[in-house]
């Protein structure tokens, strides 16, 4: 069915005749064939955002409806692959065209040519139905990816089923339901803006682990749960994302670089590959998707790109992996619909963001959590979700960053003065939060150790404190301050520059363990005790403030995570002996 242009407004283009086009059909615009979604239907008029340059595109040349939503291709080759906003494969794109993306460049995205090994897990005649797994391909040394039934399917026998190497496109094998005989093949395509089903949705009690312990033990994340973390520029957003996205340990990583600056996107294309993933020592790029569509790519395919990254995801979960999606950033995304609704001519609301922004960061968010999947047996996956939020100059009550918090669970605030003195990650302690404490706390408690949340708790309430306390210091200095209270100035200085404070570019720094954070948080909240014991029994406090068995706690990080429990005893039992010697 072809259409004719009768107006471009950028990224948006008006068609006439478009007599029988649904909302969210695909289109060809143009003599170049640009790649256009249908976003609003009055009549045989539709309008229409395109997600490429539409410099030159002129009223009265073609608009083609293929019938069809905007769709991702499921199949073994995702993982190390590199796309943009729709995906298509910007490294194929890059052969094929040069270092610059042309328009209207088609490139399948994935391989058709490539032949993988399938090795069936079902027999002929054995009952399947949508969601169940036929059979397993090596996609990467570490992945096995799983070749599914469509959801559409209901429940059928296998006719036939064969093992050996095949392309993509080969029928592997053939299911006779009631109503058809369906052939089944690697490739699957679904609509991005549609969720993929699943059986029910499961509580999200199990923490994802990063290794960071700022996120773990003070503002922790369980799997399935969603998180954002919001900040000015520089705060540290992107480097508190690649950590996330590095060392948390889901399966399968989703990294959507949305309309961030192309160096950024440039540094994850350049360490991803060379990064050592701690569980397996493979490459970190054999189980990672990314989506780069960097702030000179067009607008549109940018408010797309969030929904490919979702739906790969959604894939790979109902396979029953772990995966962590990381959006950097949501604000650039609000950008993207702003620019478009404004194309649109709608009623803006705050701050010029369309009305609906609300809504469509819900519908985002919501596609997150831990779920039973479809299939006969009973297996679970999950989907955590972490976008970045860059509110201009770091203003909070901005419209995405207020939207946001009312949806996430986790919020990690970066503060810009914490960013400055070097403190990395630079979560504001006294800004954050998070809604899965009770939940995980059973989790924490059986793997690290029985206290976790009473030490996490007293360990925040240290801190605020000191900064109650720190009003008093402004306006008298801390010498005038009594020893109790430079007792808690000097606990809370310890948990604040030794456990708060982590080098992501050390080589042990980088990643601490559950247990070892459990145990470094004990011992300095001990400490902190011996120290208020001594100073309520009479010692001097200046006499504690040179313990030479501060130098050892202040390096605990550092302690290579194989030695951690011998030297952390040894590091505890000089500590008991030194404040006791100084006590008599």
């Amino acid at each position: 069915m072809k259409g004719k242009i009768v107006n471009v407004a950028g990224p948006v283009v008006k068609a006439k005749e478009m007599k029988g086009a649904k909302m969210y059909d695909l289109v060809k615009v143009g003599e170049e064939g640009l790649v256009g979604e249908i976003i609003e239907l009055k009549g045989d008029r539709a309008t229409i955002q395109v997600y490429e340059d539409t410099t030159g595109l002129k009223p009265g040349e073609d608009v083609i409806n293929t019938g069809m939503p905007l769709a991702v291709e499921l199949a073994p080759g995702l993982l190390t692959s590199i796309y943009d906003g729709i995906q298509r494969p910007l490294p194929k794109i890059m052969d094929k065209t040069g270092e610059y993306i042309q328009r209207g460049v088609e490139v399948d995205a994935i391989d058709r040519k490539k032949k993988w090994e399938f090795i069936p897990v079902v027999r002929e005649k054995e009952h399947v139905r949508g969601g169940d797994v036929i059979g397993v391909v090596k996609e990467t040394p570490i992945i096995e990816h799983r070749i599914m039934v469509p959801p559409d399917v209901g429940e059928g026998v296998i006719e036939s089923i064969e093992e050996g190497k095949f392309t993509v496109e080969d029928v592997v094998a053939v299911v006779k339901t009631d109503s058809e005989k369906r052939e089944l093949k690697m490739l699957q395509k679904w609509p991005v803006r549609i969720q993929r089903p699943f059986k029910e949705k499961q509580p999200p009690e199990i923490p994802l682990i990063t290794g960071q312990r700022v996120f773990d033990t003070f503002f922790p994340m369980a799997k399935g749960g969603t998180g954002a973390i919001p900040g000015g520029f520089g705060t540290g957003k992107t480097v508190s994302q690649h950590q996330l996205a590095r060392w948390s340990d889901a399966d399968i990583v989703v990294y959507i670089g949305c309309g961030e600056r192309g160096n950024e996107m440039t540094e994850v294309l350049r360490d991803f590959p060379e990064l050592k993933d701690p569980k397996t020592g493979h490459p970190l790029m054999e189980r990672t998707i990314l989506i780069a569509n960097t702030s000179n790519m067009p607008v549109a395919a940018r408010e797309a790109s969030i929904y490919t990254g979702i739906t790969l995801a959604e894939y790979y979960r109902d396979m029953g992996y772990d995966v962590a999606l990381m959006a950097d950033s949501t604000s650039r995304w609000a950008e993207a619909l702003r620019e478009i609704s404004g194309r649109l001519e709608e009623m803006p609301g705050e701050e010029g963001y369309p009305a609906y922004l609300a809504s469509r960061l819900a519908e985002f968010y919501e596609r997150a959590g831990r779920v039973k999947v479809l299939g006969s047996k009973d297996k679970n996956g999950s989907i955590s979700v972490v976008g970045a939020v860059s509110p201009p100059g770091g203003d909070f009550s901005e419209p995405v960053t207020q939207n946001t918090l009312r949806i996430v669970k986790v919020f990690w605030a970066l503060d810009s003065d914490l960013a400055d003195r070097r403190h990395f990650p630079a979560i504001n302690w006294l800004r954050s939060y998070s809604l899965y404490l009770d939940r995980v706390k059973d989790w924490w408690e059986k793997n690290a150790g029985k206290e976790w949340l009473s030490l996490r708790n007293e360990a925040m309430a240290l801190l605020q404190k000191e900064d109650e306390l720190q009003e008093i210091i402004r306006l008298v200095g801390p010498d005038a301050l009594p020893p109790l209270d430079r007792v808690i100035l000097e606990g809370a200085r310890i948990i604040r520059e030794d456990f708060l404070q982590q080098n992501a570019y050390h080589e042990i720094d980088t990643y601490c363990p559950h247990q070892k954070q459990y145990e470094m948080l004990r011992i300095m909240l001990k400490f902190y005790h011996l120290m208020k014991e001594a100073v309520e029994r009479g010692t001097d406090f200046e006499k504690l403030r040179g313990l030479k068995n501060k130098e050892e706690i202040a390096r605990m990080s550092k302690i290579p995570n194989e030695e951690w429990e011998d030297k952390f005893k040894q590091i505890e039992k000089e500590m008991e002996d030194e404040i006791r010697r100084l006590m008599k």
